[in-house]
């Protein structure tokens, strides 16, 4: 047994938990399964794995800008609360654990390990199951075992070692197979047969939304891309220019208040370094890290799509790979990634402002990776399904459940006193009604929420079974299909008219 839980550290430390050389090694397996030579594989797993580290360096830029913003609102107003943030949440658990339930968090290790075993088998038995996405995204895998760790201990804090281990597995590795899982349709509808789900943090959001943005699809209805503006305002049509210029008046805003005192002050920049400058690098910079971000998307995505095909065929036939969120930036409209994050960040702050107004006892301050990759990612699937109105006002709406779903749950299970909470869509609804579900009603309240999710992906297949599977198998006989049924429908109804 040790042997083996040693091996397991080892992989979970070095390969799964590291994105970059868990999809490296995915794509090196796939391409043998698929008798490619192995000069071929080797060099598919450098450039997925070069192609994600490229994606992180993106998305750390991004985060890392935005940080002196994060410190002011907190240092500059003497703001004490906790920050919704994955990597926060993650942090808080690690120190409260033992403090509060007398726990390491090694067993988070031995969680993950069974919710991810349980993810794989739910998608091998898709027959039954109607799964058909493997979630891959390991540092996110990390982040969401230990805030399900926390919530489900809380339900159930006398529950021995294994036990709770089992419960936890069984329900964290369902609602990795079922959200991968929802986000199947709607994403291969974006990527135009791009043969990938999503598995982060916002699953069950970008379905929810997805859905929304469909009914508000209006016959006229235009997305961000269709949108050209007129004379000295055409320079907007460029995503870059635009984000550049929308970025230094929200980052210059915020600066401006903060003031340049404080930032010499932190140390986040110079005294002799001019103010008008550093505001203008700084909003120029996100337009920096997120066409590096795109270029990683693009180097990676299509490796592993391609070579995902050899593990679908021998192992897990039908399948598709759930991916970090952000591989989506490389479709849709550029534009609505800038506007989903100004749109999420603006519903944060009245949410926030609007705890402030009513003494809240749990206060929120806005982590970049809720208010960016939520709200973006929420935004390219709106804009893409309703167009322009579904791009700016879903994630609006997202940014306030965000901050006030995040301060409910995290005020009452007791993650707020040590600083964070995940705090991203799914984790600020979904597993807040898990959670309530499974405190006032015990073990039954465990079978309550295994149904929900084992119940969604076979309400999904009873839409459209003739196509539910041919989607990932072969998506060209699957549009065939679609239009086919499309062309007839239109018959019928012109025929009753």
């Amino acid at each position: 047994m040790n042997i083996i839980m040693t091996v397991w550290d080892f992989f979970a430390t070095n390969i799964l938990t590291q994105p970059a050389y868990f999809i490296g090694l995915i794509v090196f397996i796939g391409y043998l399964l698929l008798k490619k030579p192995i000069y071929d594989a080797f060099a598919g797993f450098i450039k997925a794995t070069v192609g994600y580290m490229i994606l992180s360096v993106g998305s750390s830029g991004l985060v890392g800008n935005f940080r002196p913003i994060l410190v002011g609102l907190k240092d500059r107003f003497n703001l004490h609360a906790m920050v919704i943030d994955p990597y926060f949440g993650q942090n808080a658990v690690t120190e409260g654990l033992q403090e509060q339930f007398g726990r390491t968090f090694s067993q988070v290790m031995i969680l993950l390990l069974i919710a991810f075993i349980m993810n794989l088998v739910l998608v091998r038995l898709k027959k039954w199951t109607k799964m058909r996405a493997v979630f891959t995204t390991g540092h996110v895998q990390m982040q969401q075992a230990s805030t399900a760790f926390w919530l489900i201990l809380f339900c159930f804090p006398k529950l021995g070692s294994t036990p709770i281990l089992i419960v936890m597995g069984l329900i964290l590795g369902l609602y990795w197979a079922v959200g991968s899982n929802l986000t199947v349709e709607i994403t291969q509808e974006l990527t135009e047969g791009g043969g990938f789900a999503i598995a982060h943090q916002q699953m069950f959001g970008i379905a929810l939304f997805g859905s929304i943005a469909k009914k508000m699809k209006g016959e006229n209805s235009k997305r961000l891309d269709d949108l050209k503006f007129p004379g000295f305002l055409s320079i907007f049509n460029e995503n870059m220019v635009a984000t550049s210029i929308l970025m230094f008046l929200f980052f210059g805003a915020i600066l401006m208040v903060l003031g340049k005192d404080y930032l010499v002050e932190a140390g986040f920049i110079a005294e002799t370094q001019n103010f008008f400058f550093y505001t203008m690098t700084t909003a120029f910079n996100f337009a920096v890290y997120l066409a590096i971000l795109q270029l990683g998307v693009r180097t990676f995505v299509t490796e592993l799509t391609n070579s995902f095909q050899g593990i679908s065929n021998s192992f897990l036939p039908g399948a598709v790979p759930g991916i970090d969120c952000a591989a989506v930036f490389g479709f849709g409209s550029s534009n609505a990634v800038t506007v989903g994050f100004l749109m999420g960040a603006l519903g944060q702050f009245l949410a926030i402002g609007a705890l402030l107004l009513m003494h809240s006892p749990t206060l929120v301050i806005a982590g970049f990776v809720p208010v960016f990759f939520d709200n973006a990612v929420i935004a390219v699937y709106a804009d893409n399904r309703g167009g322009i109105k579904a791009a700016m006002l879903l994630p609006f709406i997202s940014g306030l459940i965000q901050v006030f779903g995040s301060a409910l749950i995290a005020g009452w299970v007791g993650l707020s006193q040590y600083g964070g909470y995940l705090g991203m869509f799914d984790w600020a609804t979904v597993w807040p009604i898990f959670t309530v579900i499974m405190k006032y009603a015990g073990y039954v309240g465990v079978g309550i929420v295994v149904l929900i999710l084992v119940a969604i992906p076979q309400l999904q297949y009873r839409k459209h079974p003739d196509t539910y599977f041919l989607i990932t198998e072969d998506y060209d006989a699957y549009l065939e299909k679609v239009e086919a049924a499309s062309a007839e429908e239109k018959e019928k109804l012109q025929w009753q008219n």
